[in-house]
């Protein structure tokens, strides 16, 4: 019988601590006979048949996908209305366990101006937040959550909150509040299979936007995932790196440049101190600094692809197949790859990956490059599905029961 999400979050966040503990008590043999146990636990509640997950006695996990290309050939919008039904049924079933209180905490409309105020730090924010909901309620948050990430995405997802804790074992007060619940959901609008409304789910280093229209498109952008520390350098989970693949497959591909390729990758000596685009509304970067797909190997257009993949695949499967379609329609040929900052490990350093559709960002320069920022965005006007919103509203304009305004 499968284990509740409440419950499998529960392990996820406290299987470092019970393998530290059992270290001390037994033995190599016993650890390492316990650490293939979580792996196949891991891997039968969290991990889809596309990605692989590495455990070891500190709990680190990483996944990638195993293959590439894997879904750049599926049609576009493939799957999207059967997960809009599903975001929708599991959003009303989440409205309908909430009390008075808790449903006004959690509900704006559609059209309020904060579904595209979003933020990635740790402050106050609009919803109702884990901590202020009962088991039942939780769960039905996680189900919602379910119908928007991938299993890898839901698990680093569970992981980048757990790292609350290590920091306020870290910071020991000195710092912001540091909470795993303080993580909040937001329904915009009236969720309906067919309808278009939206729905968030936030929290230090995590932010998740969810654009829903008519039923046929799913904007999921702006979506932001952060680690501190990257890795955890002593106590119970040394050695965790959630965003570990993040790193690893982006250096990978810097690393197989050859030094007339880094001359164009490499745009500046110096990395950025955060993600370029920061929490804009709407991601702006002028250009294409970097390598060009076209003037990459074929091995290394390779990796660069399996680096766009493992981003994309944060998301449901039907989700990443339609952001993955689009880049391909739009041409793999006009993707870019950029570097900027050291090549050397645990020294500042920042990537990314932009095209015609897509942007994606990775920053490792903050408390001594062991905190990292990454993002996927839309390209310039397309975050939070204004573009798509703008033909939507124009095209309803006289329809007087459709219950929207022409955009201005």
């Amino acid at each position: 019988m499968p284990l509740s999400a409440h419950r499998r979050t529960l392990i996820l966040s406290t299987a470092a601590l019970m393998a530290a503990s059992l270290a001390f008590a037994g033995c190599a043999k016993h650890r390492s006979a316990r650490a293939a146990k979580m792996a196949r636990a891991r891997a039968k509640y969290a991990v889809p048949h596309h990605v692989n997950v590495t455990t070891s006695d500190a709990g680190d996990q990483t996944g990638s996908p195993a293959e590439h290309p894997l879904y750049l050939d599926v049609p576009a919008q493939a799957g999207v209305a059967k997960a809009s039904a599903e975001m929708a049924s599991a959003a009303n079933a989440f409205l309908a366990s909430l009390d008075e209180n808790q449903r006004k905490a959690a509900t704006f409309p559609f059209d309020d101006k904060e579904r595209v105020h979003w933020n990635f730090v740790p402050i106050e924010r609009k919803g109702l937040p884990l901590k202020e909901m009962k088991p039942q309620q939780r769960e039905l948050a996680t189900a919602l959550l379910k119908t928007g990430l991938s299993a890898q995405g839901l698990t680093k997802s569970d992981s980048i909150r757990g790292l609350e804790n290590i920091l306020k074992e870290i910071e020991k007060g000195s710092g912001p509040v540091r909470d795993p619940e303080r993580y909040f959901f937001t329904i915009f609008g009236k969720p309906e299979a067919a309808g278009t409304w939206g729905w968030r789910f936030e929290g230090h280093h995590q932010a998740f936007n969810f654009t829903l229209v008519d039923g046929k498109q799913i904007i999921a952008t702006p979506n932001f995932l952060g680690t501190n520390p990257h890795e955890v350098r002593s106590g119970a989970m040394k050695g965790t790196r959630v965003l570990g693949a993040e790193e690893d497959q982006g250096r990978k591909l810097v690393d197989s440049l050859s030094d007339e390729q880094k001359k164009k990758a490499i745009f500046t000596a110096d990395a950025p101190k955060e993600i370029v685009t920061g929490n804009s509304r709407q991601a702006q970067i002028e250009g294409n600094a970097g390598i060009a797909y076209a003037e990459l190997k074929p091995e290394q257009q390779q990796m660069l692809v399996g680096l766009i993949e493992l981003y994309a695949h944060r998301l449901r499967d039907e989700l990443a197949a339609d952001d993955l379609a689009q880049i391909k329609a739009a041409g793999l040929e006009k993707v870019h790859f950029a570097w900027a900052g050291s090549l050397e490990k645990e020294k500042g350093h920042y990537y990314r990956l932009q095209g015609p559709t897509f942007l994606v960002e990775y920053d490792n320069t903050q408390n001594n490059a062991n905190h990292v920022h990454t993002v996927w965005r839309a390209a310039t006007g397309k975050d939070f599905g204004e573009d798509v919103l703008k033909d939507h509203y124009q095209g309803a304009k006289d329809d007087k029961d459709h219950g929207h305004e022409a955009a201005k």
